[in-house]
């Protein structure tokens, strides 16, 4: 088998353990180590194995992940996940000495299953098991898999260089045993997703993270009709627009964004004469090129459909300002869903 196609088998394995690996300083000639401060306690539904030491955590923030399915089609370019949005926290462990990762496995799955969780996934590599060709030997291609999927959020690691590399999760799991552990729980409150790897190379080191997809708080924003967009540019000369969504990453108009679309119509059709640029923005998640870029794509976007309407695209001019023109913080979820909007400015 290529390097090329065993690289790809896991590209998202989890995307968060990536970030995991990436903020860690553990580990590797070259690379400081600046181990994070233990948390009070750890993640109550799951817990740490007693004796190991906690490493790294990131305390939950709402976000989106995406959790590797077993077995896996080891010629498949790409896996098959679950993709999940809620309150995602990750935990990095140095497991005890003297412990196998098939005990720390099984001890993981029986805690969690006394505490309601389904097992979705369970496997190890020694046999092949993650797979469903049982008879591929597995552990170096499924630590292959994590050094692609081990890189720096948004691939911007600052050295040019993979977390593999680095002394991340694939340099932990490359040549020893590998396990990794899949379980859900469903409960009045919210579904709860873990996603567990277990590596033993020179040390036995545990990758956890965690998904509470209990809904964010929604309708924060206010829907804004053609009335106050009205308002607001005649008082300001601007508005912001939070009505109109994008699919994550992409500059295709959701569905569900007509009522805000039909509510610009109204106002255009109203105001003959009115001419305006349409800016699009983004978070500071992601690097400023590619944030830029979107937001240009999504500005312009919003001017196509609007011309399908049969508005005349000639009174729109568009913009992307990316992350350049913040009117919240960017360390909170609401914050980020206040910057994430298009602005209409009167020309």
């Amino acid at each position: 088998m290529n390097q090329a196609i065993r690289f790809s088998f896991f590209r998202k394995i989890v995307q968060g353990i990536a970030l995991v690996a990436a903020t860690l300083a553990f580990a590797a000639p070259g690379y400081a180590a600046k181990p994070a401060a233990p948390p009070d306690k750890d993640h109550p539904l799951v817990g740490r194995y007693e004796g190991s030491k906690l490493i790294f955590h990131q305390a939950p923030r709402f976000d989106e992940l995406d959790l590797i399915k077993i077995p896996l089609d080891w010629r498949a370019d790409t896996p098959d996940v679950l993709h999940l949005e809620g309150n995602v926290s990750f935990y990095y462990y140095d497991l005890p000495e003297g412990r196998t990762t098939l005990e720390v496995q099984r001890n993981y799955e029986s805690s969690l299953k006394a505490k309601g969780f389904e097992i979705l996934a369970s496997c190890g590599t020694a046999n092949g098991s993650c797979y469903t060709d049982k008879t591929e030997k597995g552990a170096l291609h499924l630590a292959s898999a994590i050094h692609d999927a081990a890189r720096w959020p948004n691939g911007d690691d600052p050295n040019g260089d993979s977390i593999f590399n680095a002394g991340g999760i694939g340099y932990a799991c490359e040549d020893g045993s590998t396990r990794y552990l899949l379980a859900k729980r469903a409960a009045s409150e919210g579904k709860t997703h873990v996603g567990l790897v277990i590596c033993d190379r020179d040390t036995s080191r545990a990758f956890v993270a965690v998904v509470e997809s209990k809904a964010m708080d929604a309708d924060k924003i206010a829907f804004v009709d053609a009335s106050a967009m009205q308002k607001s540019l005649d008082a300001t000369g601007r508005v912001n627009l939070y009505g109109i969504y994008f699919d994550t990453d992409k500059d295709t108009i959701k569905p569900e964004s007509k009522p805000t679309l039909d509510e610009i119509g109204k106002l255009m059709k109203s105001n003959p004469q009115l001419r305006l640029q349409v800016v699009g923005h983004t978070d500071s998640t992601g690097n400023e090129a590619h944030n830029k870029d979107l937001s240009n794509r999504r500005a312009a976007s919003v001017i196509r459909a609007l011309a399908q309407t049969g508005i005349d695209a000639k009174r729109f001019a568009s913009r992307g300002a990316g992350a350049s023109e913040p009117v919240a913080g960017n360390d909170s979820e609401e914050g980020r869903a206040k910057n994430r909007r298009v602005e209409l400015v009167r020309m």
